[in-house]
């Protein structure tokens, strides 16, 4: 393994390394100061952009299209194989410096943020896990890789929004994204055994996987139902203002920056499949376009700094979906790029930006002239209701997220847990202790 494959391997398991440690610590009973926890959150964040820098610097000087390190597969079934391949390339390498970047601002952020608040130690051990889970998607040099770090960045999302888990309303929002995240992760699942099923592999370093037009655009349609999923987009953008349960630096590099940019990098991956696939490529610009609408009509009627602040996240989302879609490849890396360093900037500055406010109405002596001449004052007075009213219940996306996705899967779940218990017997024993059997086995197997 030479110098530019073991700084690959760094950037990628570093975070998670200090995640697994201070997890051990903990379990131990040890649970470090906040100084020092934010002081090796530093580090290894700031070791992460030197690493990426010799990354960037062998790329460029070698003129080599990818740097790429295997490690064999994870386990072999038959003809299908898990690989474990870690690969940087041009596309990969700014999103991964993305990454490292505001996880570590998020970090410094969060020690004063989060200052004496009990779930500290949480925080920071999440944040770690986040990153790692990133760096694992936006590293993996193929779709089965990807999918594992797509998980963690979910698991952690939902974890997240949780935080606040003394209050019940955190807690029934996570489990909302939470059933949200598995519906349509669904779609990356079979995505990835389709590509398998009919090309042999999911692997990026030979290529996208070949495949005809059909299985074209069904690999993209699924792959679509995935993105959208992750990055909020019609139909699934119900959940988007319910994540804001969670702490401002979490909401700053979720739905700001990075986890919300998640389904684009993977359209971006799949990019050659949709130049096969117009079809698809078609669907992908009118999920961006009509989740840009919705987005920038909701976010106008929203109370709240954040909430606003989530809707202008997922109108520009959408508009990058519609540049991937028409194939502008490059215009939608650097979209991303600057929309997440201005939104996490705007996400991180909410707290105090009423504060500010008031400081202007102070120093001016009155309130600040609102703005005029906007575009719906050219609709008329009826239309410019039933906007607002519809605005206002954010597009009725919530009732149809309950009606098809939430409730169906809480059923299952419910399902599933009297099929767990089916056959278990509850059986008393002297001195009040419970023994569960299962009738069907004997006592004593």
């Amino acid at each position: 393994m030479n110098s530019s494959q073991a700084a690959l391997v760094f950037v990628v398991s570093a975070p998670g390394v200090v995640f697994g440690l201070f997890g051990l610590l903990w379990l131990l009973g040890w649970v470090p100061s906040e100084r020092f926890l934010s002081r090796v959150t530093g580090i290894t964040f700031s070791a992460c952009l030197a690493a990426l820098a010799v990354l960037l610097w062998a790329l460029s000087s070698s003129g080599a299209g990818a740097i790429i390190v295997k490690f064999g597969n994870w386990f072999s079934v038959g003809d299908y194989h898990f690989p474990l391949l870690l690969m940087a390339d041009r596309l990969s390498l700014p999103f991964l410096a993305l990454t490292v970047v505001l996880s570590g601002l998020i970090g410094q952020f969060s020690a004063t943020y989060l200052h004496r608040e009990p779930g500290f130690l949480r925080f920071f051990l999440l944040l770690h896990l986040f990153a790692f889970g990133s760096l694992i998607a936006f590293a993996a040099a193929s779709f089965d890789l990807l999918a594992a770090g797509w998980e963690l960045v979910g698991i952690t999302s939902v974890l997240l929004i949780a935080f606040f888990h003394q209050r019940p309303s955190p807690v029934e929002n996570g489990l909302r994204v939470f059933g949200v995240y598995r519906a349509s992760d669904i779609g990356l699942l079979v995505a990835i055994f389709a590509m398998h099923h009919w090309a042999g592999t999911a692997s990026f370093t030979d290529g996208i996987p070949a495949l005809t037009g059909a299985q074209a655009v069904m690999v993209c349609l699924l792959l679509l139902l995935a993105a959208a999923g992750k990055a909020a987009q019609i139909p699934f953008s119900g959940w988007l203002p319910r994540a804001m349960e969670g702490p401002t630096p979490s909401s700053a590099i979720f739905y700001g920056a990075i986890s919300i940019h998640a389904g684009a990098y993977l359209l971006l991956r799949a990019q050659p499949l949709l130049a096969q696939a117009r079809t698809a490529a078609a669907l992908v610009v009118v999920v961006g376009l009509v989740t840009a609408i919705h987005g920038t009509i909701v976010g106008r009627a929203s109370a709240d700094a954040k909430t606003s602040l989530a809707f202008a996240s997922l109108a520009q989302v959408g508009l990058v979906f519609v540049e991937i879609g028409i194939g502008l490849k490059w215009i939608a890396i650097t979209h991303i790029l600057g929309h997440a360093v201005v939104r996490t900037l705007q996400f991180l500055r909410a707290p105090s930006m009423l504060h500010d406010y008031h400081q202007m109405h102070a120093a001016i002596g009155d309130e600040p002239a609102s703005e005029s001449g906007q575009l719906e004052d050219v609709l008329p007075e009826r239309t410019r209701l039933w906007l607002y009213r519809w605005a206002l219940d954010r597009g009725h996306l919530d009732t149809i997220l309950d009606r098809w996705v939430i409730h169906p899967l809480t059923q299952l779940s419910r399902l599933f847990a009297k099929l767990d218990n089916f056959g278990l017997t509850q059986v008393a024993k002297p001195g009040g202790e419970t023994l569960i059997l299962n009738p069907a086995r004997p006592e004593g197997d």
